[in-house]
């Protein structure tokens, strides 16, 4: 038998400290937290109101279009409008220019609820602001582009 080997505590720290994304997923799931708990009046999280905003355009998306500014998979994406489009929040429709693609739509009912989640969006949003002070979020935001 091999001797098992041992990372000394030390390098756990160290990670612990010092690892991005380690601070980045655990920064995700606080903002994620937040904005799922101010939305939950209203039947959203905040992942459906990313999505259901990323529809708020002049002309319905295909669902590659959506996909790639989420930065999901076609999959996961087509099965996270399924309750959406059940709440009638949205349509999926074929694209008259292509019947092998999808145009996603907001509905009536769809606009009517992001119009009342914008407000809660705003509120939330100057209170990160707020912790991140002067030009905080602005520099988060221009970092994490930066990676991704």
């Amino acid at each position: 038998m091999s001797k098992p080997v041992e990372i000394p505590f030390e390098t756990t720290i160290l990670v612990r400290d010092t690892c991005l994304c380690l601070h980045v997923q655990r920064a995700a799931r606080a903002l994620a937290r937040r904005f799922d708990e101010a939305l939950r009046p209203l039947g959203l999280t905040n992942g459906q109101f990313s999505l259901l905003m990323s529809l708020n355009r002049p002309h319905p998306p295909a669902i590659g279009s959506v996909a790639s500014l989420l930065a999901m998979d076609r999959t996961t994406l087509t099965a996270a409008l399924k309750p959406l489009e059940r709440r009638e929040l949205l349509t999926i429709a074929p694209d008259p220019k292509d019947k092998r693609s999808r145009l996603l739509s907001l509905t009536a009912d769809g606009k009517a609820l992001l119009a009342q989640a914008v407000p809660i969006w705003k509120r939330e949003h100057a209170i990160v602001d707020t912790l991140l002070g002067p030009d905080g979020s602005e520099r988060l935001r221009n970092d994490l582009r930066q990676i991704a």
